[in-house]
């Protein structure tokens, strides 16, 4: 038990670090059996959706991307992870992403808050962030889909329990598809992370891709 505390402590540190990616290219050529007008998807978040010491390919959005086409769904994701984002981060940019976009996009994928627990700031400041980026797509007409965190077991029961309960609380005020705890793949294989031991080695973005890929899948079917 306490290798999962210190592992899962370690695996939130990935959402403060530097992107660090081994390159900038663009994603491999996804198939290109769906046909007609794509779902845009917008890729909001920290450096869990930007990837680090990966190709840009092999970063969560790119992989996702391949894996809903695979599955025949239309889909185009455009990736907005910046590393180091908090949740207040997120607030101040998302009018500048979603006005820079070209296509407004269908659905949103909202990935914010572990940095706002690693820097011991309060819960009650990330859940009002996260329900400001939350109302802002609602607005818009954009469906979300809320990817959740959990405290570190460091930070205390009073501190988790407020913590862990704003994804579940802002998905159903909000109506949006809830991703429970994004990276509870990593936990229990070290093999899926990094010789620093804290980031996700690519098989551990595709392990991900994999534990999420239904609940994105109703969002954007």
């Amino acid at each position: 038990m306490h290798r999962f505390f210190v592992l899962m402590a370690a695996l939130v540190l990935a959402a403060c670090g530097p992107s660090g990616d081994g390159d900038s290219a663009a994603p491999g050529t996804p198939d290109d059996r769906p046909i007609g007008q794509p779902t845009m998807v917008l890729a909001f978040g920290d450096s869990l959706f930007a990837g680090y010491n990966l190709p840009r390919s092999a970063a969560y959005p790119e992989q996702l991307e391949l894996a809903l086409r695979a599955k025949g769904l239309n889909v185009r994701i455009q990736n907005a992870g910046v590393s180091g984002n908090t949740s207040a981060d997120g607030r101040q940019r998302l009018s500048f992403v979603l006005d820079s976009m070209t296509v407004k996009p269908d659905v949103a994928l909202v990935e914010l808050g572990a940095n706002d627990m690693l820097r011991g700031r309060s819960p009650d400041q990330a859940r009002a962030n996260l329900d400001a980026i939350l109302a802002e797509l609602k607005r818009r007409d954009i469906d979300a889909v809320l990817f959740g965190m959990r405290a570190a077991p460091n930070m205390g029961r009073d501190y988790a329990a407020k913590f862990d309960a704003i994804y579940p609380d802002l998905a159903e005020k909000y109506d949006a598809e809830l991703v429970p705890f994004f990276i509870e793949p990593l936990i229990f294989n070290r093999k899926l992370v990094q010789r620093d031991q804290i980031h996700p080695t690519a098989d551990g973005v595709k392990a991900m891709v994999a534990a999420s890929i239904d609940v994105v899948e109703d969002a954007v079917d």
